[in-house]
């Protein structure tokens, strides 16, 4: 079993800190996990408030006009859905010791990435790299 990191409540990941230390990580850690609960806290108020907002509306255009808010909501529940398990699976990377590097290259992605986008895999230089790929290669 690991020990308790202190991290200062003000901290920050910082360049001239050794890479990916023990602070680091697990101000990544926390990050991602209040990240998460933030995210099934919402699911859960979105379930609830489908639950208890289920009624017969007699006006098609009011009724319509709901059907399209709950599809809505539904698609934004599946994103939150999906961004969730990128979340866990940032998770097995901090447990696994690779967290903070870019898949393709190895090469560490800097904090201010990280910390932007603590899912991130790719470097910013690879996933530019990947999005001309994808642009050119894609079926119009």
């Amino acid at each position: 079993m690991k020990a308790q990191v202190f991290l200062p409540e003000d901290y920050r990941p910082a360049e001239d800190e050794p890479f990916m230390n023990d602070k680091q990580i697990e101000y990544f850690r926390r990050k991602l996990l209040a990240w998460k609960q933030d995210l099934m806290s919402d699911t859960r108020d979105t379930v609830e408030s489908m639950k208890d907002g289920t009624r017969n509306i007699p006006d098609v255009a009011d009724r319509a006009s709901e059907e399209t808010d709950r599809a809505l909501e539904l698609r934004t529940r599946d994103r939150q859905r999906k961004l969730v398990a990128k979340i866990d699976a940032a998770l097995r990377r901090i447990d696994e010791g690779e967290f903070g590097y870019c898949e393709a290259t190895g090469e560490p992605i800097s904090l201010k990435r990280l910390d932007a986008r603590p899912i991130a895999t790719l470097s910013l230089e690879a996933q530019e790299k990947h999005e001309r790929r994808e642009r050119v290669h894609r079926d119009d």
